[in-house]
């Protein structure tokens, strides 16, 4: 098929779905198309992934629970995406744009045209995806051709459909994939800083994870599965403040409960009650033993606003409450002034980025909401007892 046949069958794809449609060829970019106004391409921090998804046919799913549709044809791959069954939160939509190099002035524009998105199901996607691969190649695949559904092999926090973020399906059938370490990281994450109202946000949009084979049988797989799980969990929330011999008589605990179930549900939601467990404990450490209501809504302002500028003045004016009692309530309450907990929280966030990705000390800066460069690496250097440089090289 020819070039300009290719981009005529992609535009239309993109246009009626509503979701952006990119060619490759030979892996380097000569089409992209969006009803939106995107200033940069979200695919940007998932491009390599998802052009090494195998097949004439497959799928990515990033840590955002977004999905890229890929088909092949020779040299030419289309990629349609991304798209969801539920909203991004604001907060996600920022970190991605961050990701993207989205200028800090185009990031409205940017969380506007994430906003713009048609939301669909995978499965509408992999329709997408057949139609098209019968119009470039004459295959004639449906859904169970391209979708993995392998309940036995998983391991879910809430979600009726198995999604193979990472994964590689096409017509020889699905091959064994581990596509746990994002997603591992990211629950850590959240157990750590006691984030339960991202835990809860994530549950709703949270896809299966396949953690590759444990056991043969399928019963003992999923325990196995939860062993693991409960072990990461204990840790990060020893290392989020939790007494270590607390976390761990937890967890055993836990795992002895889980032996003696016999159903995938029960184990499932055991596994989910688990993981928020550990985290509302570590947010208990933070915020005092018995958050009042004032410090459970400061802890969500502060999180749900980290990136950008954190006003102590519009959290008041959010909570309809005075600056100088807001203030003095919360003292108080944690023994912290707001402005040593804004600021401890926007390190704990710099050391996540920090670790886990290759964004410059100035650009993480810029993110945060700080002044300048110099006063980023002040403000790490008295919460966190190192520069950001030192902590990026451990």
């Amino acid at each position: 098929m020819k070039r300009i046949d290719i981009q005529y069958v992609t535009k239309s794809i993109g246009d009626l779905a509503g979701v952006p449609v990119r060619i490759y060829e030979d892996g380097e970019p000569i089409f992209f198309h969006s009803r939106q106004d995107f200033t940069a391409d979200p695919i940007k921090p998932y491009l390599e992934s998802v052009l090494s998804v195998g097949g004439n046919i497959g799928y990515f799913v990033t840590p955002y629970f977004n999905y890229y549709g890929v088909v092949r044809s020779g040299k030419y791959a289309i990629v349609i995406g991304p798209s969801r069954l539920t909203p991004m939160r604001e907060k996600d939509i920022r970190e991605l744009a961050f990701s993207c190099d989205v200028e800090v002035g185009e990031v409205d524009r940017f969380i506007a045209a994430m906003r713009g998105l048609v939301q669909m199901p995978l499965e509408s996607i992999l329709e997408i995806l057949c139609t098209v691969n019968h119009v470039l190649s004459g295959d004639k695949l449906s859904i169970s051709d391209v979708a993995i559904y392998d309940i036995d092999e998983t391991a879910s926090f809430g979600s009726e459909e198995v999604l193979t973020p990472g994964g590689v399906a096409n017509e020889y059938g699905g091959e064994e994939v581990h596509n746990t370490l994002a997603i591992e990281s990211q629950l850590l994450d959240m157990v750590k800083r006691g984030d339960t109202v991202a835990l809860d946000e994530w549950v709703k949009g949270a896809p299966a994870v396949r953690g590759g084979r444990l056991a043969d049988d399928a019963a003992r797989q999923m325990k196995n599965t939860f062993i693991v799980a409960t072990t990461l969990a204990s840790r990060a929330a020893i290392q989020g403040g939790v007494d270590a011999e607390e976390a761990l008589s937890l967890s055993d605990s836990y795992i002895r409960k889980c032996e003696i179930m016999s159903t995938a549900d029960q184990i499932l939601n055991l596994q989910y009650r688990m993981i928020l467990d550990y985290t509302a404990r570590v947010e208990k450490e933070k915020l005092g033993r018995s958050p009042s209501r004032l410090v459970g809504e400061v802890a969500r302002y502060v999180r749900k606003n980290i990136s950008g500028r954190t006003s102590v003045e519009d959290m008041a004016r959010t909570m309809f409450i005075s600056r100088t009692h807001l203030a003095k309530r919360f003292k108080e309450e944690t023994g912290k002034t707001l402005t040593d907990y804004i600021l401890t929280e926007k390190t704990e966030e710099a050391k996540r980025l920090l670790k886990h990705t290759d964004k410059s000390l100035s650009a993480i800066s810029e993110y945060l909401g700080f002044s300048s460069q110099s006063h980023f690496a002040r403000v790490f250097k008295k919460y966190a007892d190192i520069t950001p440089s030192e902590y990026r090289e451990k």
